[in-house]
């Protein structure tokens, strides 16, 4: 077999339907939609979730709870992800984010204090826990709150 003789499998690619193209295509003047009504004209349809004037579902459940507009997220990294650098590295939020250990800093970094550091670090990030400063500085390093 070659590439040139490879094909789809039957009935996996449909033609697309081309409407208002006549009369005798099947498909023309009204074009599939009918006679008048709110799905006849440009821009008509009704918006999702709308269920014919109905108390729509969205609005019969019960809405639980407090969400806060304003939280704060913070990316999370454990002392035991530090042991990777070289010793004496300054880690900030951006050198993390550019080595790869957290994917973006959300509204900050914190870092907490699970597993062991063994190398001698000075981390800078927005939070610590205080497990964490307590292991950091034992291991000869400092933190520092940005």
């Amino acid at each position: 077999m070659k590439l040139h003789e490879l094909s789809s499998a039957t009935g996996s690619r449909k033609e697309r339907k081309r409407v208002g193209r006549g009369t005798s295509s099947g498909t023309g003047k009204t074009s599939g939609r009918g006679h008048k009504g709110q799905n006849s004209r440009s821009g008509g349809g009704v918006r999702p979730g709308f269920e014919g004037g109905q108390n729509p579902l969205y609005r019969r459940l019960p809405k639980r709870g407090f969400v806060n507009p304003t939280r704060k997220e913070y990316a999370v990294v454990n002392i035991e992800d530090l042991n990777s650098f070289a010793e004496g590295t300054e880690v900030t939020p951006e050198f993390l984010v550019n080595s790869g250990v957290v994917k973006n800093t959300k509204s900050g970094i914190k870092i907490l204090g699970n597993g062991e550091v063994t190398v001698k670090l000075t981390v800078k990030a927005n939070k610590f826990s205080q497990s964490a400063v307590e292991k950091i500085e034992a291991a000869g390093g400092k933190t520092e709150v940005i």
